[in-house]
């Protein structure tokens, strides 16, 4: 199977075709992306091609593209390869605009190839078995749930509104709600959020609070922030609490590490865990290989991540709950 890479913009591009290269019958067969120099120099390390235009990518004889431009371009190029008959990958947000997003699931499902959100997290060890354990009804019914997805902050366009349509609550909201969703199989119907600027000089949003309703009648909350240091041992984290009728189930996504302590830098992770790019890379592979209908975590998923995300930033704009109505 043949995949491309349409654009190298998001930092998971380097970790997704690192996974390419370790599946059985998985080609990276090429990359586009709009710096000639950049998309050169690393496809010629990954001993691919390069194509300076993203319609020759997409017409290069691939059978699916994986999406890793900025955020707000994420439409242009699925949409491109829809059309072209291509399955989709797309990195998270889905879109910047709900709009956006439905017509992007509108042309995957007209031209009849998959559109799969990139949520890796779905795909790790501790956050499955939360999902198995939760299945068996052994803690009883969900009552409520806390969250945390923190990071360091990040540079470039992430720094840019018109190119990643917001800042640390875009980007760190979508993921755990997925999972929280997922979970329930529950919708959020109301949203309360505070965003603030504080680690990246007033540029966007760097810090984020959510409190959500959901429609099963579940109270959850979310710290959404870039609020790790520059030294912090990894990028990010994920943990998640869920409070249930017989029990707390506690989760970190991030733990399955050594903790390091030298006298010259302080303290490191030496991760042995889980790679969840590479369990989405195989799972995405793998829908494709088989002609799977819809992908296990759908465009959607996507959709609704997104519209709690744009929710939060009504919310901490109007200093009220802002509810959602869910787009169709």
């Amino acid at each position: 199977m043949k995949i491309g890479i349409a654009s190298l913009a998001h930092m998971h591009a380097i970790g997704y075709m690192d996974a390419l290269l370790q599946i059985d019958g998985a080609e990276l067969a090429g990359i586009w992306d709009e710096d000639a120099e950049k998309g050169q120099e690393i496809a010629s390390r990954y001993q691919t091609a390069y194509y300076p235009e993203l319609n020759q990518l997409i017409g290069s004889g691939i059978d699916a593209v994986i999406v890793c431009s900025e955020n707000v371009r994420h439409i242009d190029c699925v949409m491109a390869a829809a059309g072209a008959g291509k399955h989709v990958l797309c990195e998270k947000p889905l879109a910047t605009r709900v709009e956006d997003a439905l017509a992007m699931i509108a042309a995957c499902r007209e031209n009849g190839v998959l559109l799969q959100t990139a949520f890796p997290v779905r795909f790790q060890t501790s956050i499955k078995r939360g999902k198995e354990l939760l299945d068996s009804g052994a803690y009883g019914k969900i009552l409520a749930m806390k969250g945390t997805n923190r990071g360091r902050i990040p540079g470039g366009w992430f720094l840019d509104k018109e190119l990643s349509g917001g800042g640390a609550v875009m980007d760190h909201t979508v993921h755990v709600v997925d999972v929280m969703r997922w979970y329930m199989g529950a919708e959020v119907t109301n949203v309360y959020a505070e965003a603030a600027s504080r680690f990246s000089e007033g540029k966007i949003d760097d810090c984020g609070i959510l409190t959500m309703e959901f429609d099963n009648g579940v109270f959850a909350s979310l710290d959404c922030s870039w609020s790790r240091n520059r030294n912090f041992p990894t990028w990010g984290d994920v943990t998640l609490d869920v409070i249930c009728e017989y029990g707390v189930l506690s989760i970190n996504a991030f733990n399955q590490k050594m903790s390091v302590y030298r006298n010259d830098n302080g303290v490191s992770w030496d991760y042995w865990g889980d790679n969840m790019d590479l369990e989405l890379i195989r799972d995405f592979v793998r829908s494709v290989r088989v002609g799977a209908k819809t992908a296990s975590v759908t465009g959607e998923d996507g959709l609704r991540a997104l519209e709690v995300a744009l929710a939060a930033y009504r919310s901490a704009e109007d200093h009220r709950p802002a509810p959602i109505t869910l787009a169709r």
